[in-house]
């Protein structure tokens, strides 16, 4: 009896063996799916940055059994967050949700970083947001022709505030002296609010800001916003005039939100999640949330993306070497 049950014994322990390996990847694809997905966004909470991931995170939700999460880490103007996501597994469950900078600018700014952004795995495109020109209205200007006599009139007199050093709102309105051959002075703060308090105050006198932060301003006149740099005017403010219907065709800066993945990370995973994120940029609630942003949604598939980031990243790059523009 002892023999019987003990060869029976080794006989099930076999056949388990024998089945081990077939099981094992199930139960690992299973843990896979299980897994918490991150969409890391390297800004604080309630920008734009920060508002636009988590109104679509909200509809992607079913996409992930394990659930989904929006990681804010920041730091090193969206570096350290970029830095996270470039070292995580390729396996679609963590990707970063940010504006240009650590996806096409940064390393045209930074003497070294930790990651390689033209290795980026891009995904799509969430929304493109303009920026525009904004003045104390204190300011004798009410359009860019007037803006641009004054500047020549009081050279490196008139102040501009930016959201620190190498951001877009720095490298706008570099792009813009670069074009008009005027000079400015440059006063740097750490984010858009601070920016937008001491422009409202008279502190400074020029914000190259994007709309969703200045709208609500400019419509209660704490501020006048002169032109919008994008090919139309916004939905957002459509009695603001572009600049290229005020004769500066190449002032074009528009703030955009990609989201890209780790290197590696598989086409098919890539190509589902995107067409995830196109689905859910098409709700009509989606869209009225980024419309109150100022945003236009894009959804573009990976190719077209990848195009896009790479004509913004030698776009800016050129600004960068003329204005001489360097971080440590």
């Amino acid at each position: 009896m002892f023999h019987r049950l003990a060869a029976r014994t080794l006989g099930l322990a076999a056949l388990a063996a024998l089945m081990l390996p077939a099981l094992l990847p199930a139960a690992q694809a299973q843990t896979a799916n299980e897994k918490v997905a991150r969409m890391i966004v390297p800004f604080p909470a309630g920008g734009t940055a920060d508002i636009l991931p988590r109104v679509v995170a909200d509809k992607l939700r079913d996409q992930f059994p394990g659930g989904l999460v929006i990681e804010n880490r920041t730091g090193a103007g969206g570096n350290i967050g970029a830095d996270v996501v470039y070292r995580a597994e390729p396996d679609g469950k963590t990707l970063l949700a940010s504006p240009p900078a650590p996806i096409a600018i940064n390393q045209h700014l930074y003497k070294k970083l930790g990651f390689d952004p033209t290795r980026w795995v891009p995904v799509t495109v969430l929304a493109t947001v303009p920026n525009v020109l904004v003045v104390n209205p204190k300011l004798p200007v009410h359009n860019v022709a007037e803006f641009i006599a004054y500047l020549k009139a009081n050279p490196g007199k008139v102040s501009f505030a930016s959201q620190g050093n190498g951001t877009t709102s720095h490298l706008t309105a570099s792009l813009f002296m670069q074009l008009t051959g005027t000079e400015m002075t440059h006063v740097p703060y750490k984010g858009t609010a601070p920016a937008l308090v001491d422009l409202i105050g008279g502190q400074v006198d020029v914000f190259f800001d994007n709309i969703s932060s200045s709208l609500q301003f400019a419509r209660t006149g704490k501020v006048r916003i002169l032109a919008v740099a994008d090919e139309h005017r916004s939905p957002a403010l459509p009695e603001a005039p572009t600049f290229a219907e005020q004769k500066l065709p190449a002032m074009n800066a528009v703030t955009w939100f990609a989201v890209v993945a780790p290197p590696g990370t598989p086409a098919p995973v890539v190509a589902s999640t995107q067409k995830a994120i196109a689905t859910a940029l098409a709700l009509p609630d989606v869209k009225q949330k980024f419309a109150e942003q100022g945003a236009e949604p894009r959804g573009w598939d990976s190719a077209r993306t990848g195009q896009f980031i790479q004509a913004e990243s030698a776009k800016w790059h050129k600004v960068i070497q003329s204005a001489n523009v360097t971080l440590e």
